[in-house]
């Protein structure tokens, strides 16, 4: 077990956890193999929201998990959380050249609930790339999937496509699952990929998506694929890989050398943190706090040698527009949280560590800089004009934030 002052290992399964439990997307962009992003909320009201954010960039979109069909308790209504999703991404300044759906399109597989994914994502007037979960496959294996949104692909719908210099891989790992649920990609589908990637440079940046983990987040419950291995050794040599997955309903992230593992948060329903409840499944909160747990996900790289950084923001926006309202950050597990924090014009922010090792606060453009802060201890700063407000721990960089004052 690592001790909480590794930076690199922030807990015990070796992996950040981080985020609510469950939201509407992420807008992407791939610049110089340096993958980052933003909440669809964030990008619908920030001037950054050009083109690709920078020069030559690649904006795309990331939504999973939407289990069209699903009525029960957890929400009975997820057509409309899926098209608040799709109203976030419309509501850009500026479209992105497509989405990507991370899997479990529908609930049960049925006609019909393909039939309102399909009609509700056409409003969207994007190119949509697709994977399998495990509920659209229950029936047939998967044939009703494959002849809507399989056309092209290879085996059970596995396959690749360019895109602004950036290598996609869409694989299928929820056929022939094992016993205790792990995925599986099996040998065709290994075989295919090793192809694929061969003759890439080893600087061409790739994202590959599924829609089970492709890292073990929690065996126990089935949320790993079983020969992921595999599929990561084809991809050791490249200098910027990025593996987006769903499944699981919550944002958790991995960085191991060039490899950033993300998972993603549904448009449906929220499910348990790892080990937390006696099983996975949909989690019921009260209906006042739904639309506060279907967050959407910010995700940044500030270099392909740093673990990539995430922030939640509730669909349903919780920050207090008072004038002189007060808002917390909390300091632990070597970040901060919230990472992003949207507050009015005149709101004062306290930072508190709770880590067990000093930290700082620090404005990138020197606004604002707090001294060395031990365990408890409080920073606070108020924000009197509009902007956005990047800031970082001096004595840990890898550690970044930002206010957002409206």
């Amino acid at each position: 077990m690592m001790k909480k002052h590794d930076e690199r290992e922030w807990d015990r399964r070796g992996f950040l956890k981080c985020m609510a439990w469950v939201g509407t997307g992420a807008v992407w962009t791939m610049t110089s193999g340096v993958l980052k992003g933003m909440s669809l909320e964030q990008a619908a009201r920030s001037a950054m929201m050009r083109h690709g954010m920078e020069a030559g960039g690649l904006r795309f979109v990331q939504i999973s998990d939407s289990h069209i069909g699903f009525n029960k308790a957890a929400n009975a209504d997820v057509t409309a959380t899926l098209r608040d999703a799709v109203a976030k991404i419309k509501s850009a300044s500026e479209q992105p050249s497509f989405v990507l759906h991370t899997g479990d399109l529908t609930h049960l597989s049925k006609p019909e609930e393909f039939d309102t994914l399909q009609q509700v994502l056409t409003d969207l007037s994007l190119p949509v790339f697709y994977v399998p979960g495990e509920h659209d496959v229950l029936n047939d294996d998967g044939k009703s999937y494959l002849a809507r949104f399989g056309k092209n692909t290879k085996g059970a719908g596995w396959y690749s496509f360019d895109q602004g210099g950036v290598h996609f891989v869409g694989l299928v790992n929820v056929l022939n699952l094992k016993a205790g649920g792990l995925g599986t990609l099996g040998d065709e589908q290994l075989e295919w990929l090793e192809r694929d990637v061969k003759g890439l440079s080893s600087s061409t940046p790739i994202v590959v998506f599924a829609h089970i983990p492709l890292w073990s987040v929690y065996p126990e419950w089935g949320w790993g694929t079983d020969d992921s291995a595999r599929a990561l050794s084809c991809l050791k040599r490249f200098g910027s890989v990025s593996v987006l997955n769903g499944h699981i309903h919550q944002v958790m992230q991995k960085v191991e050398g060039h490899v950033t593992f993300h998972t993603a948060m549904s448009t449906a329903f929220p499910q348990p943190a790892p080990g937390s409840a006696p099983s996975p499944g949909p989690m019921k909160v009260e209906a006042d706090r739904l639309k506060k747990v279907l967050g959407l996900a910010r995700m940044s790289f500030h270099d392909v040698n740093h673990p990539i950084a995430i922030t939640d923001v509730p669909l349903e926006n919780e920050m207090n527009t008072a004038a002189g309202a007060a808002q917390q950050v909390v300091v632990d597990n070597f970040s901060f949280a919230p990472a992003t924090t949207a507050v009015a014009v005149g709101t004062t922010i306290t930072w508190t560590n709770r880590d067990d090792v000093p930290h700082n606060v620090v404005s990138t453009e020197k606004k604002f800089a707090s001294p060395v802060l031990d365990t408890d201890e409080q920073f606070s700063h108020s924000f009197d004009a509009a902007g956005t407000y990047k800031y970082y721990c001096s004595i840990h960089p890898k550690m970044t934030g930002q206010v957002v004052v409206e």
